[in-house]
């Protein structure tokens, strides 16, 4: 999947929703997807008993969750068990296998995200217990090897904290619209954001990366690269686009209805189309089941028939 199709530039947007010169396609669309939003976090919740062979009921209630708000949880019997089988086969029976194996991510394609002290992996934030802003998955990438789906499987919660703060990027993008559709226009700026290069003892690991925030991908889809770090980040000096990413700012540090929150038990996971969130910091116990264990597995691909 690509971020944009070669046909159309950033500023092109088809006959869709998301193409502000057809007003009357939002309002159809905002429509239906406010109507269809879950009202509370118990609402994308579904329990499934074992993630590698769902059951039919199983997986109409996950997709119908991803279909209505882009993501879901479910809570499985699957425990503390560590096999990394688990998450591969979950995503698979909706789609994803496409992994990004990304810098740190391990020797399968899949991360292992827990304390790490020592190493290249203590220097990034996944690694450390302290808290993690607002962003979606792989914003850092190139604009052909975005991060559509993600996908996070609990094997060990910490003893405190480390919860999850999530929001449909297509709700993010609702809001933004609806307060001044010129705040659209701004984030689908082709130079929007840029993320400068990753350089680990004067080698370099990642080129400068620049793109938009908002964009559509050759499917259609509306698709988020966002974060909310302010070091090593670099926005257009664009006074609109500035007051659009304060606007979203102050949406995600309020307590709106459509930020779901949820800390991950063992067995639980959170499929989604890399919607946006956060994690706070947490403490990990003295007890091995209380040493915060999560596997993460990045996609090139969206959930199927989402």
């Amino acid at each position: 999947m690509q971020y944009y199709s070669k046909k159309h530039s950033s500023h092109s947007y088809s006959d869709g929703p998301f193409n502000l010169a057809y007003a009357s396609k939002y309002q159809q669309w905002r429509e239906q997807k406010l109507d269809r939003f879950p009202k509370c976090i118990e609402d994308i919740i579904i329990d499934i008993n074992d993630p590698t062979a769902l059951t039919t009921e199983d997986y109409n209630a996950i997709l119908g969750c991803c279909r209505d708000a882009n993501m879901a949880i479910y809570r499985s019997q699957a425990g503390n068990d560590p096999e990394k089988i688990i998450p591969r086969k979950l995503g698979l029976q909706f789609g994803l296998g496409n992994l990004d194996s990304n810098l740190c991510a391990d020797d399968d394609g899949i991360t292992s995200l827990r304390l790490v002290e020592n190493g290249i992996r203590s220097t990034y934030i996944p690694y450390t217990n302290r808290p993690i802003s607002w962003h979606t998955d792989g914003y850092y990438n190139s604009l052909d090897k975005q991060i559509f789906g993600l996908l996070l499987h609990c094997v060990n919660r910490a003893e405190n904290g480390g919860e999850n703060a999530l929001m449909d990027h297509e709700i993010a993008y609702i809001l933004l619209r609806d307060e001044n559709p010129d705040y659209i226009l701004a984030l689908m700026q082709p130079d929007a954001l840029t993320i400068p290069p990753n350089r680990n003892q004067g080698i370099e690991i990642r080129s400068t990366q620049t793109g938009p925030v908002f964009g559509i991908s050759s499917t259609g889809h509306l698709h988020m690269r966002y974060t909310q770090r302010s070091h090593n980040i670099i926005w257009k000096n664009d006074t609109l686009l500035r007051e659009a990413i304060a606007y979203l700012s102050s949406i995600l540090q309020s307590d709106s209805p459509y930020i779901f929150r949820a800390t991950l038990e063992p067995g639980y996971g959170l499929i989604s189309n890399n919607v946006l969130h956060n994690r706070s910091g947490f403490q990990n116990g003295d007890n091995p089941e209380y040493k915060r264990l999560i596997y993460r597995a990045r996609y090139y691909d969206r959930i199927a028939q989402s």
